[in-house]
């Protein structure tokens, strides 16, 4: 019989990765099984960089999560002795009636994290490559930035195996008998046997249990563009060029990092994705837009060429909070997902609080449970 302390978590993205560490860290057995490998292609947490911010409008434990994360990717940056943060800096752009604005200055005040506020002029005169049309004022963090997403995951992973997860590439099937269970089984055969069993599979966990989750995370075709200025123009490097979004206009920038080009999402959800069989080529209608939007916000670029394009997959929820609850028909299995797009910075602190559940030394949030997401569609968490 397996003993209580021996955990297996499937899915080796950013969630998954950081709750194999952490629950190691508490003196747990650990298997992390992933089934292409971490930092892979086609997982949420691949790609070349994610934004690290701490503003969250009044979802203030969203805010105390990235104030959290912040500590610990750096400390795990500085224990590797490799830099995979660039502090360039986070642009809020807002238009005059947006009440997110003022929520988020007002939490950024009460967690005692730097930022500035911006009027039309200020923006302006800091910020001259933008054209910023509606907005009329902003909130910069000068001290957020961006992670390099896929390597950073990929450290994870490798300070989990130095403390002696064990990590293996295998796919797995989903349980089948109702009640608790005692092993899971791989696609080639291999039965694994734990105490605990955690499933922290990103776009996967809706297909894995349909009945559960088909309702409740919704994955979305996603696409990101970098364009290419011209030679020697540093005003679109850091610390020049801020990371920032408009979250009312549906997209966000990231400066060149590492000459990969000036990188423009498009935050709209898109259509549904399924993340084995969905082609990662991007559309002629997004490219226009991404180009539409380019031209009106950073007309310097307008004509820049295409660098390079992506198709990623948010894992939504109904509103953008995470789900990490108990599996209501497997009290021994725990199902950890729904990033919704901006999960990846929070790594560090969802496996702290997976740790947590699992040890019950801490009360469930209420707005991670099963209980406490809707089938109704309402994003309202950026």
């Amino acid at each position: 019989m397996p003993r209580s302390n021996e955990v297996i978590v499937i899915g080796a993205g950013v969630f998954g990765a950081w709750t194999a560490l952490q629950l190691r860290r508490t003196g747990r057995s650990v298997t992390l099984l992933d089934a292409f490998g971490t930092g892979n292609t086609r997982s949420s947490s691949s790609g070349a960089t994610r934004v690290i911010r701490i503003g969250y409008g009044a979802d203030a434990i969203y805010s105390r999560w990235a104030q959290r994360s912040f500590h610990a990717w750096h400390e795990l940056f500085r224990d590797w002795k490799q830099e995979l943060f660039t502090r360039t800096g986070v642009l809020w752009m807002a238009r005059s009636e947006d009440p997110t604005t003022d929520e988020t200055i007002d939490v950024l005040g009460r967690l005692h994290v730097p930022f500035e506020v911006l009027d039309r002029d200020g923006l302006e005169e800091r910020f001259p490559q933008f054209s910023f049309g509606p907005i009329s004022r902003g909130i910069f963090e000068p001290n957020a930035g961006t992670i390099m997403a896929r390597r950073a995951v990929q450290m994870v992973v490798r300070q989990a195996v130095k403390q002696s997860v064990d990590y293996r590439i295998a796919s797995v099937l989903p349980p089948q008998e109702d009640g608790p269970i005692d092993s899971i089984v791989t696609c080639d055969g291999e039965r694994l046997s734990a105490g605990t069993f955690v499933f922290a599979c990103g776009p996967w966990l809706p297909k894995l249990f349909p009945d559960v989750l088909g309702s409740r995370i919704h994955p979305t075709r996603q696409e990101v563009f970098f364009f290419g200025a011209e030679p020697g123009d540093r005003r679109y490097l850091p610390p020049e060029m801020p990371a920032w979004a408009d979250f009312v206009g549906g997209v966000y920038g990231v400066p060149d990092i590492e000459g990969r080009g000036f990188k423009i999402g498009l935050d709209h959800h898109g259509p549904p994705f399924d993340p084995d069989t969905g082609e990662r080529i991007v559309s002629d209608g997004a490219l226009q837009v991404a180009r539409m939007i380019l031209g009106k916000r950073v007309p310097s670029l307008a004509h820049a060429p295409l660098l390079e394009a992506r198709v990623c997959q948010y894992a939504n929820s109904w509103n953008g909070d995470f789900l990490i609850d108990r599996h209501p028909r497997h009290e021994n299995v725990w199902l950890v997902g729904a990033g919704s797009g901006h999960g990846f910075k929070h790594g560090p602190a969802v496996g702290d609080y997976v740790a947590a559940q699992l040890s019950a030394r801490e009360d469930p949030e209420p707005r991670f449970t099963l209980t406490g997401h809707r089938d109704k569609q309402e994003r309202g968490i950026f």
